[in-house]
C-alpha cells in the first residue's frame, strides 16, 4: 500500500508563496494618485486653470493701471478692487476648470466602465471616494496658491506706485490669497462629489456650472431681504468671502464663508457617497 503524501499542484504552491494582498486606505490612495496623473485631461486642465488664473490677473493689473493713469480712478468691474482683487480676477474662470477636473476624475471611470475593475478592487467601495478627494483637493489647492501669488506678484509690479497697490506684507493679503487657493479646492471636490453622485461627466458639470454661475444670478432676481438673507450662503458666493480682502457689510466673514462652503462640501460628498455605496456600478 503507498501511504505517500500527494504532491502539491502548482496552483497550491503559487497560493502558498505569494502573500494575501490586503486593501489598504494608503494602497488606495496610491493607486488614485498613479490614475489622477496618467490622464491627459488632468495635466490640461491643471494647466489651464493656472494659465487663466495668471494670465487674467496680470490683463486686470493692466487694465487697472490703464484706468488709474487716464481716469484717476477704477471703474467698471474693477471698481473698488485692489491688488488682491485684481489678482484674483481669473478665479472664476479657475474654478470651472477645477470644478470640471474634479467631475472628470470620478464619471469618466463610470462613462469608460473602469469603475467596476476599481470596485472589484476595493470592495468596500467608500475609500475609492475618500482617496480621491484626497488626491484632486490638495492638488487643487497646490495650483490655485502658485496662479493666485504668481498673478499678485506680476499685478503688483504693474501697479507699483499706484494707490490700490498692495504687498505681502499688507494687512489681509496672504490670508486672501490662501483663501483663494482653499475655494479653488473645495470646488474641485464638489466637483468630485457631483460626478460619483450622478455618475455622468455632461449632468455633473451642468449642475456645478448651474450652481456656480446661474444660482447667484437668479437669486439677484429675488427681493432684496431675500436676497440678502440667502445670497451670502450659496457657495460662490461663500467662497468668495474667504478670499475677499475686505467683506462687505452683508458678506460673511471670511471664516464663516469657510464653514459654509465646507458644510456644502461634505453635503455634496456625501450624496456621492450614498450613491456609490448604495448603487450598482
Amino acid at each position: 500500500m503507498n501511504t505517500a503524501a500527494p504532491s502539491p499542484s502548482s496552483a497550491q504552491l503559487f497560493a502558498t508563496a505569494r502573500p494575501p494582498y490586503k486593501v489598504t486606505s494608503l494602497r488606495v490612495l496610491r493607486s488614485e494618485w498613479a490614475k489622477f496623473w496618467s490622464l491627459r485631461s488632468t495635466w490640461i486642465a491643471l494647466g489651464l486653470a493656472l494659465l487663466f488664473m495668471v494670465a487674467f490677473g496680470v490683463i486686470a493689473a493692466m487694465q487697472a493701471k490703464n484706468q488709474l493713469t487716464t481716469y484717476g480712478q477704477l471703474r467698471g468691474h474693477f471698481a473698488g478692487d485692489t491688488g488682491v482683487g485684481l489678482a484674483l480676477f481669473g478665479i472664476n474662470f479657475g474654478q470651472l476648470v477645477l470644478g470640471v477636473l474634479g467631475v472628470l476624475v470620478a464619471a469618466g471611470e463610470y462613462s469608460t466602465g473602469l469603475i467596476r475593475s476599481t470596485l472589484a478592487a476595493v470592495p468596500r467601495r467608500l475609500p475609492v471616494l475618500w482617496a480621491k478627494a484626497a488626491v484632486v483637493g490638495p492638488v487643487a489647492l497646490v495650483v490655485g496658491a502658485i496662479g493666485a501669488f504668481a498673478a499678485f506678484g506680476i499685478g503688483a509690479r504693474i501697479i507699483s506706485g499706484t494707490p490700490v497697490a498692495l504687498s505681502l506684507s499688507s494687512a489681509g493679503v496672504v490670508r486672501s490669497l490662501l483663501g483663494g487657493g482653499l475655494y479653488l479646492a473645495l470646488v474641485a471636490v464638489i466637483g468630485l462629489a457631483l460626478g460619483a453622485l450622478l455618475r455622468s461627466a455632461a449632468g455633473g458639470i451642468a449642475v456645478l456650472v448651474a450652481t456656480l454661475l446661474l444660482v447667484p444670478g437668479l437669486v439677484a432676481l429675488l427681493p432684496s431681504s431675500w436676497e440678502n438673507d440667502v445670497s451670502p450662503y450659496l457657495p460662490s458666493n461663500a467662497g468668495g468671502s474667504m478670499y475677499a480682502i475686505s467683506p462687505a457689510s452683508t458678506d460673511l466673514s471670511p471664516t464663516a464663508g469657510l464653514a459654509v462652503l465646507a458644510g456644502w462640501t461634505v453635503l455634496v460628498l456625501a450624496g456621492g457617497a450614498w450613491r456609490l455605496k448604495r448603487s450598482d456600478a
